[in-house]
């Protein structure tokens, strides 16, 4: 298969089918994803910003920062970094980063402002209009043509887990992203009607590619949780009619224990 580029993944899928869903009950359809995908690229394009270079996203768990990675990766390389990052660790992921661009949410207090605008890279608050779906936003009013990028180019940028004495910078290509995304939609079987719950952290490779890209790449939609709440995941695994979830053994556990608690409850 030729050109396994990240924007591949989705642009064909039918434009009337739910992408993303928030834990406000918002709905990004397909056909709304692929607009906001193009428009941020030109944005993006517009401002000196090419398809080689970095952005690095800190932003909270959420459809926002699902939708940023899909549309920074789609055009350029995304380096979402952990929002509790201390300063000292900002200053030495953004060094050995070297992002264009800092992408933060709105009236953000995140030190990395601090860090980024001692390191002289530019800060962009994500530019959210009222009554809009959740996942829409805007980064700059000009704009222009772009390129997209190869298959070979850098579409995710990750770091290992420091296990070493530093952490070491992890690249991962649109074919990676690609290919990755097919494997594992093939292995669990999912397809355009199956509906993910995820509550893993988008600033690591499980809960990016396992979960979203891979949903993605079906057809399929993600409800962007804000993060892991054993409390709220029934209640919210109901209400959004999900299929199927992934997380680590610690929110197996939690989800188990919440579970009996609740049975118990119940007989009470």
């Amino acid at each position: 298969m030729k050109n396994q580029i990240v924007l591949k993944m989705f642009q064909d899928h039918n434009d009337d089918n739910v992408s993303l869903t928030s834990e406000t009950n918002s709905k990004l359809l397909y056909g709304e994803l692929k607009l906001f995908v193009n428009k941020i690229s030109r944005q993006l394009a517009g401002n000196g910003i090419t398809n080689k270079d970095r952005a690095a996203i800190i932003l909270p768990n959420g459809p926002y920062m699902a939708s940023s990675f899909l549309g920074i990766s789609s055009y350029m390389s995304a380096a979402p970094l952990n929002p509790a990052y201390k300063t000292n660790e900002y200053e030495f992921y953004l060094k050995d980063l070297s992002p264009k661009i800092v992408i933060v949410e709105p009236n953000s207090k995140n030190n990395v402002i601090e860090v980024a605008k001692k390191l002289k890279i530019p800060v962009c608050e994500i530019k959210i209009q009222k009554d809009s779906p959740s996942g829409l936003f805007d980064l700059f009013e000009k704009s222009s043509e772009y390129s997209l990028p190869e298959e070979n180019d850098e579409a995710l940028v990750l770091h290992t887990s420091g296990t070493t004495s530093r952490p070491k910078i992890v690249p991962l290509t649109n074919k990676n992203i690609f290919s990755s995304a097919v494997n594992i939609s093939k292995s669990l079987e999912l397809s355009e009607i199956d509906h993910c719950l995820n509550i893993m952290p988008l600033f690591h490779i499980h809960g990016l590619i396992a979960i979203l890209a891979t949903s993605m790449k079906v057809g399929a939609s993600v409800c962007a949780s804000n993060g892991f709440n054993a409390i709220k995941f029934l209640e919210l695994a109901k209400s959004e009619k999900i299929t199927w979830y992934s997380g680590v053994p610690t929110m197996h556990q939690a989800i188990l224990l919440r579970t009996e608690k609740n049975l118990e409850l119940q007989k009470i």
